[in-house]
């Protein structure tokens, strides 16, 4: 199968065979069921079948989020669709990406080739070498409860220990105001509540409005629960 590549890593099939294979996936089911399904919208999964953008004409490139949606769609391997969507090779090396317990890891930052983990003994980093792992990586992050709270950023909620809204940060030590995490609009109205939920589970009070939280978070250390 030809595939011309492109510059950020995507093969993109030269005769669009990738957009047919994905048309041959849907079969039958209307535009609006695949989009429901997948959480896609129907006009961007049209033009990946038709291999660009019908507004602009330029090339698709999906990423491997929106191939793993339309994999668990239409009930195929998402290895597969990586690997006829051009990303991966048939004898891709896989290897277990982490070596580093995450019960003690606050944050997981996502770089270009590499993952870096932060916790109080500092940060480690580790290099990706597979899609696969990577893939299966997140996933494991999610089974263990981080929560993406910005494009490359996905934080421990088990951690978290003090969370000021208005400012957009976690806090990692009730007592201090060091160390935090801004976190990102979208992500902060998402999991607004399941902050406030953790963060009084964790410290044994009760927190149930905002005001009770941004009361919380202004805190000093000498006037919080427990202080010495």
């Amino acid at each position: 199968m030809p595939y011309n590549y492109s510059k950020g890593g995507v093969c993109l099939d030269a005769n669009n065979q990738f957009g047919k294979f994905l048309e041959s996936l849907r079969g039958k089911a209307s535009l609006r069921k695949a989009a429901l399904k997948s959480g896609l919208s129907h006009a961007y999964i049209r033009d990946l079948e038709l291999g660009r953008n019908r507004s602009t004409n330029d090339s698709i490139k999906p990423s491997p989020e929106t191939l793993r949606k339309l994999a668990a769609a239409y009930q195929f391997p998402y290895t597969d669709l990586l690997k006829r969507a051009g990303y991966l090779e048939d004898a891709v090396p896989v290897r277990a990406l982490l070596d580093t317990p995450l019960d003690d890891v606050w944050y997981v930052e996502f770089g270009v080739q590499s993952v870096r983990f932060v916790s109080p003994e500092g940060r480690k980093e580790e290099y990706v070498d597979s899609l696969i792992a990577l893939t299966n990586f997140i996933e494991t992050l999610t089974e263990r409860q981080f929560v993406k709270v910005d494009a490359h950023l996905f934080v421990n909620l088990h951690k978290i220990k003090k969370y000021a809204p208005i400012e957009g940060k976690l806090y990692f030590d009730l007592y201090q105001d060091e160390p935090y995490l801004l976190v990102a609009a979208v992500a902060q109205r998402k999991y607004h509540h399941l902050f406030i939920d953790y963060i009084s589970r964790h410290n044994g009070i009760v927190l149930e409005s905002d005001s009770d939280i941004d009361h919380f978070s202004s805190m000093r250390p000498s006037s919080l629960p427990n202080a010495t």
